[in-house]
């Protein structure tokens, strides 16, 4: 069996990184940031470019994609630092609403003239929802508190675009770490060509490639309905908060006392990814899940259970 996407999917992925890299840099993350959290213009480019109707069914005028090929573009929103709340009402929404067999707001969805915050009893805080507004250690999350159910399957969908987005901004942050690395210097060479701080961006890399098949796995087993899929979102949301937490700390070293600060793009990519890790599950939460599963043995372990 191939498990590699294919050059469709990548092709797609790659579209919406160039875009993104166009119309979201950081200069808009700034401006954003001082001028207000939303930009019209910012969402219409989405809606044009198809992404609100990118899971929306072609019978109502999406692109009929996946839970792969949504999760792959949620990683691309990570890696842009996306403002706009599009994985919230375009990745988990609509299969949330498709799978209750809801399609009246898909029309709505895809024009980009609705969008659904859908808070969770381990999530009450949306974005973009109407109400009062709280403060986000993210500054471009704008949040409000709703009250909702307890729903499994609105769970999992949310955790696994959290995870998929995670894996995006560890991306983003190592990259934006080897950059200054390549160009701050000390001792009269750069400081990237110091072995132990090549190493710490190794492990980096590491722990990043190593989480991006587990997401990958976990769309595939929701998009599939496989039993265990509650438990390859839970392994996904722990894999990518680990990855994205650990290249967020290395990064601000590798930045030194500067990488706090205001002045270093990094902190935007930073920020989110305290906001993510948390959102829809904590790290304990996804842990207690997946070791309820194998000491209960709802799980099945070893290569006879994995390969089968």
């Amino acid at each position: 069996m191939d498990f590699r996407f294919s050059e469709d999917q990548l092709a797609l992925a790659e579209s919406v990184r160039e875009f993104l890299a166009d119309t979201h840099g950081p200069q808009v993350l700034r401006h954003l940031d001082k001028d207000g959290p939303r930009d019209p213009n910012i969402w219409q480019g989405l809606v044009d470019m198809g992404l609100t109707g990118l899971m929306v069914p072609e019978e109502f005028g999406g692109l009929g994609l996946g839970l792969a090929e949504a999760a792959l573009i949620a990683a691309e929103c990570g890696r842009a630092c996306l403002a706009e709340p599009l994985v919230d009402t375009a990745f988990v929404a609509v299969p949330w609403l498709l799978a209750k067999g809801e399609t009246g707001q898909l029309a709505a969805i895809l024009a980009g003239v609705c969008r659904i915050p859908l808070p969770h009893a381990i999530n009450p805080w949306v974005a973009d929802g109407d109400g009062a507004h709280l403060k986000s250690v993210d500054p471009l999350r704008i949040l409000t508190k709703g009250t909702g159910g307890d729903d499994p399957h609105l769970l999992d969908l949310a955790a696994l675009m959290s995870a998929a987005q995670l894996v995006g901004l560890a991306d983003a942050m190592l990259a934006q770490a080897i950059e200054y690395a390549k160009i701050r210097t000390q001792f009269g060479q750069p400081i990237g060509a110091f072995q132990g701080l090549k190493h710490q961006l190794a492990s980096c890399a590491v722990a990043i490639e190593f989480a991006k098949p587990v997401v990958w796995r976990a769309a595939q087993a929701l998009q599939d309905e496989v039993p265990t899929r509650s438990i390859h979102v839970s392994h996904a949301k722990v894999a990518a908060t680990d990855a994205a937490t650990l290249t967020a700390e290395t990064a601000i070293q590798v930045h030194g006392a500067m990488g706090y600060t205001y002045e270093v793009d990094l902190h935007f990519w930073m920020k989110r990814t305290w906001a993510l890790s948390g959102a829809w599950g904590s790290r304990a939460f996804h842990l207690n899940r997946i070791d309820n599963a194998v000491l209960g043995d709802m799980l099945e372990l070893g290569p006879q259970a994995t390969f089968a």
